[in-house]
């Protein structure tokens, strides 16, 4: 049996066992005990088709977010480890493999200073993780990780082959943790948070199909932090996931350091626009101090975000 065939066959009993708790898309493994159904509720929209053929040959644009599905443009995530233990730091081991030749792609284009940005997630988006693994020769991934919840998580791997042509993708697979599972609502709708005494304030709207400005101050002991360090090339990184299906959004900031305009904070630029309504958890990295910090946020996409108002909807920004 293939690697293709594997996964699908895999993501299949999952989605059998576990549907009823979490809909489509949103599995764990046999090994997780769910202790209740989850408490929170969410958009999905369903995984995008896979497309047959060669990264380099399927060099368009994506037709939606990214990390719905494990295969496109010809790869597939190969997520060798498909379990793991609550509070055990263990290696995390994967390949993104090459659908006309089954075999291990080796070659990548770096995308701030990586060649691969792993993100993990809890489906209950409490937990999160923006994790950069080592390569080896052969094409497996491999990275240490622990986390603290039984539970379903999801892996995103944001990577850009090295074929001429190629795009960048976002591919997705489903990680159980097991033990007793207790999801957590989803975090109240905020404008702040709070992280190792830095307070971080968002300002902007998130609006389904339409671009605007997300702003991040970032604060401590009620003074603006002027001095920002850059991590992987810039003052944040940014990552936007959808309530219920985990649709993936990883924005880049408007500017960088050292283009001549763009100050280490205390703000950080950002533009996006959301596919569709709905709830979504923000996620900025920041780095101060020599330590890198995430903030999150919940924000809504719709009728919520509608309540503030948002200009400069065509400003400068990356997103994939």
């Amino acid at each position: 049996m293939n690697t293709g065939v594997k996964i699908t066959a895999f993501a299949a009993a999952v989605a059998a066992a576990f549907g009823a708790a979490y809909g489509v898309g949103q599995s764990m493994d046999a090994v997780v005990a769910e202790a209740e159904p989850a408490r929170h509720d969410g958009h999905a929209d369903g995984a995008r088709e896979s497309h047959d053929g060669h990264a380099a040959e399927g060099a368009g644009a994506p037709s939606g977010p990214g990390g719905l599905q494990v295969s496109e443009a010809g790869l597939t995530l190969d997520l060798e480890t498909q379990g793991l233990e609550a509070g055990r730091t263990t290696e995390l081991r994967f390949a993104v493999v090459d659908d006309k030749n089954n075999r291990n792609v080796t070659a990548f284009r770096r995308e701030h200073g990586k060649e691969l940005h792993l993100i993990v997630a809890s489906r209950d988006l409490t937990t999160y993780r923006h994790l950069h693994p080592v390569r080896a020769a052969d094409g497996t991934w491999s990275v240490p990780v622990r986390l603290p919840d039984a539970g379903g998580y999801r892996v995103f791997a944001d990577f850009t082959p090295d074929f001429k042509g190629a795009r960048g993708l976002t591919l997705g697979a489903d990680l159980a943790v097991s033990g007793v599972a207790d999801p957590d609502p989803l975090p109240a709708e905020s404008t702040t948070a709070t992280v190792d005494g830095y307070e971080v304030t968002l300002t902007g709207a998130l609006r389904p199909g339409a671009s605007g400005e997300l702003v991040l101050s970032v604060a401590k002991g009620g003074e603006p932090v002027t001095d920002l360090q850059p991590y992987l090339g810039a003052y944040g990184h940014l990552v936007a996931l959808r309530s219920g299906d985990l649709a993936y959004l990883h924005v880049h900031p408007n500017g960088e350091p050292g283009d001549g305009t763009t100050k280490p904070g205390p703000e950080i630029s950002f533009t996006v626009t959301a596919p569709s309504e709905g709830a979504y958890r923000l996620f900025l990295d920041f780095r101060h101090g020599g330590k890198v910090r995430t903030a999150a946020f919940t924000v809504h996409a719709g009728a919520a975000a509608d309540r503030t108002p948002v200009d400069g909807d065509e400003a400068p920004g990356h997103q994939h």
